[in-house]
């Protein structure tokens, strides 16, 4: 252990710039006949013939996005590529490539970009997607990454945040606020070791939580398994920042209102321990914490018996008309105004 530890790091200076593409990439297969041309060219050639094309980039920033004392190289360059991916899923359509650019200051060597891209080779062989192009270049304030991803969808398919119609029913995948409940774990565990840095955790209670924050899965088969029910959603959404916040991004798309229940708010059980642990309230956690990925979207009553007792939805509350505006049915049957009180990049820490 003590020699790996040791052993010399690889100057990135050594490779330069297309050196450096030509190794992270070398390992990336075609796997869609749309990529006619991936890396190695000036720009990458796509050929989606009679179906539309979506995009979406996202930009992380170290120290805002993530922090990689407890955030591990492989994990982020994973992460970075579900957080793209979710944005396409979530217009229920399918995402085919991606390109990565990244800059990094001279504290990283070669081999953590190795681990960097070896996340998103893993995203890339899972999630079925071709790596055909972006950018290295360097940085003076750590690590940051910005991921393009396109995907292709038949125009008919392709679902929007503005399609919401008052009786709808509002329906979530999964369960909501481990990400955020595992991010809590993770900041404490580092206090911790800053306090004693030969304290080993156990975090084995912590497993999901923690997962649900490092490795999140983008929701590929929720698509699929909708298409498989023949159910088109009205609307849909990712759950990036909170689900208040996508909430009302429907709300606002649509010109609707809606009525949430609290008491139908999916939650793992790890989830509701972890809040009591830090004295924290679980729904105001799957509000506002963000970073689930999963899907919130809405469907025609009328499609209601095509879900019914699927473990993979759970129907959270149902749109309303504009006027009667948004609101939390809390368990006692109070009616509480919705407020996007989610992730907000800008706020002031």
């Amino acid at each position: 252990m003590l020699e790996d530890k040791n052993q010399e790091k690889t100057s990135l200076e050594k490779l330069g710039e297309f050196g450096l593409i030509d190794h992270l990439t070398q390992h990336f297969k075609i796997q869609h006949k749309s990529t006619i041309k991936g890396i190695g060219d000036d720009a990458a050639v796509l050929d989606f013939k009679d179906k539309k094309t979506l995009v979406s980039t996202d930009l992380l920033i170290e120290g805002i996005h993530f922090d990689l004392s407890y955030m591990p190289l492989k994990h982020l360059g994973y992460k970075a590529v579900m957080v793209n991916l979710s944005d396409v899923y979530a217009m229920n359509a399918r995402a085919t490539q991606i390109t990565v650019s990244v800059a990094v200051s001279n504290r990283f060597p070669l081999e953590a970009l190795e681990e960097f891209y070896s996340g998103i080779t893993l995203a890339c062989e899972l999630y079925k997607i071709d790596l055909v192009g972006g950018d290295t270049t360097s940085s003076t304030t750590g690590m940051i990454i910005s991921i393009t991803a396109i995907g292709e969808a038949v125009e008919e398919d392709i679902v929007y945040r503005s399609g919401a119609k008052p009786n709808d029913l509002l329906v979530v995948s999964g369960d909501l606020g481990a990400a955020y409940m595992g991010l809590q774990v993770l900041k404490r565990e580092k206090e911790v070791f800053k306090v004693n840095p030969n304290n080993q955790p156990d975090l084995s209670a912590y497993s999901y939580i923690i997962e649900r924050q490092l490795k999140p899965e983008a929701r590929k088969d929720v698509v699929e398994l909708l298409g498989k029910l023949n159910i088109k959603p009205t609307s849909m959404i990712d759950i990036s920042d909170g689900l208040s916040s996508e909430i009302l991004h429907l709300c606002k798309q649509g010109e609707v209102g809606c009525n949430l229940f609290e008491d139908k708010i999916p939650l793992d059980p790890t989830v509701i321990s972890a809040c009591e642990e830090f004295k924290l309230d679980s729904t105001l956690v799957a509000l506002s914490g963000g970073e689930d990925y999963e899907l919130l979207f809405t469907i025609d009553q009328k499609k209601f018996p095509d879900l019914k007792g699927n473990p993979n939805f759970t129907v959270v509350g149902h749109i309303t008309d504009k006027h009667e505006g948004a609101h939390l049915i809390s368990r006692n049957n109070s009616k509480i105004p919705l407020t996007a009180q989610g992730w907000n990049s800008f706020a002031k820490a």
